[in-house]
């Protein structure tokens, strides 16, 4: 359910060895459309992040997203920047539109380049595969080790009619978004018919991007490429949004952002369940996103959280260098419903009860401080033998 004036598609170009996978996508508005963006915190950024950052530095209004797996383009320096933007020039060709109306992302391998006279060759079909309108065909084209496509649609009413919000995301290794304001391996492009201005766009983006994306890991690692770019062409024709509708659109925004973002906990590579870590009672809710950052990505805590083993002693030893000023001796955790911990040290609890909550497809831990009122979630999985299997021969 694309809002209108979007088409979508994608198809296989040669960059995966795979024949039958998909790895070339093109979202496209046919009216120009008001961009926001989030990226990496990384340092090193790949070579279609830079572009995106300076292009929306100096261009109001886009069109389009060219975007890839099997690649990340990233590491290559000045020869990476110029093969994405060669790339771009033949897409606009094709689009009638400005090559500067375009914005690009690339997940994959770091380190290679860009296999650009393939992906050429394909552009032309790639454009008119878009008139299909067809999203399976786009999201699988930038998925890598994700084991299904991940996009949702919402429609929402406003005072002035009905909006549209289309979604998707990929990731499910090298999963710790880091993402940062307009200064984010996981993609996620996001299209509404809506009409926001641009300071609107990007303030509604960071507040969604902050309790969703930001709240996920896989692994601890932060990608070089972690983009969310979200466009808005006004095609609903419902005006310029007043406090209320802003606040309705808000809210459905920030629903289908951390759905998303659970799907990719869920489907972190090799995870066989999704965890929520609730950290309540702090001081500061800062404190309780390093917490909870802290314990969702200790190994320790994943590796007990594959056996379904209520070790509690290691969500406690991970608070414990969280670099939060607390009293141990007053932390309360639970797993489910059933206390583990209480004031830092053990309590009797059902063992077989608790495992049997650890085995379920999702699970949530509940970290208590008894020192505030503020709060934070994260979202994680666990670590199998599959993660270590996927990631030692991810190249091969």
């Amino acid at each position: 359910m694309l809002p209108k004036g979007f088409y979508c598609g994608g198809l296989h170009s040669g960059i995966a060895k795979n024949k039958n996978k998909n790895d070339f996508a093109l979202f496209f508005s046919d009216s120009p459309c008001v961009v926001a963006g989030m990226f990496t915190g990384s340092i090193v950024k790949a070579a279609p992040v830079l572009i995106d950052i300076d292009r929306i530095k100096k261009y109001r209004l886009f069109q389009a997203i060219v975007a890839n797996s099997g690649c990340a383009n990233a590491c290559t320096g000045k020869q990476g920047k110029k093969d994405a933007l060669i790339v771009c020039k033949e897409i606009a060709k094709q689009l009638k539109i400005s090559d500067t109306d375009i914005l690009v992302a690339s997940t994959g391998v770091i380190g290679d380049f860009l296999p650009v006279e393939k992906m050429l060759k394909a552009v032309p079909k790639l454009v008119e595969n878009i008139k299909k309108k067809d999203e399976l065909a786009a999201v699988s084209s930038i998925m890598t080790t994700d084991t299904y496509p991940k996009y949702i649609s919402k429609r929402i009413k406003v005072s002035t009619g009905e909006i549209k919000i289309w979604a998707c995301t990929k990731g499910s290794g090298m999963i710790h978004p880091n993402l940062q304001g307009f200064h984010a391996t996981m993609l996620s492009f996001i299209l509404t018919d809506a009409q926001l201005y641009q300071k609107q766009l990007q303030k509604v983006l960071e507040v969604a991007v902050k309790q969703s994306y930001n709240c996920v890991s896989v692994d601890g690692d932060t990608s070089t490429n972690d983009t969310v770019l979200l466009l808005s062409n006004g095609q609903s024709n419902t005006g310029k949004l007043n406090t209320q509708d802003l606040e309705i659109f808000q809210k459905a925004l920030n629903e289908i952002t951390l759905k998303l973002a659970k799907m990719m906990a869920s489907d972190g590579e090799g995870a066989t369940r999704m965890i929520e870590i609730f950290v309540k009672n702090t001081k500061k809710h800062e404190d309780a996103e390093k917490i909870a950052a802290t314990i969702a990505t200790s190994p320790l805590v994943k590796t007990a959280l594959f056996g379904s083993d209520a070790n509690w002693g290691r969500i406690l030893a991970a608070l414990g260098r969280a670099g939060v000023k607390l009293n141990p001796d007053r932390v309360d955790i639970y797993i489910g419903n059933i206390m583990t911990a209480k004031d830092g040290m053990a309590v009797k609890f059902d063992e077989v009860k608790a495992k049997k909550l650890l085995q379920q497809k999702e699970c949530k831990i509940t970290i208590d401080v008894k020192s505030g009122k503020q709060w934070a979630r994260y979202y994680t999985c666990d670590f199998s033998y599959d993660y270590v299997k996927i990631n030692g021969s991810y190249r091969s």
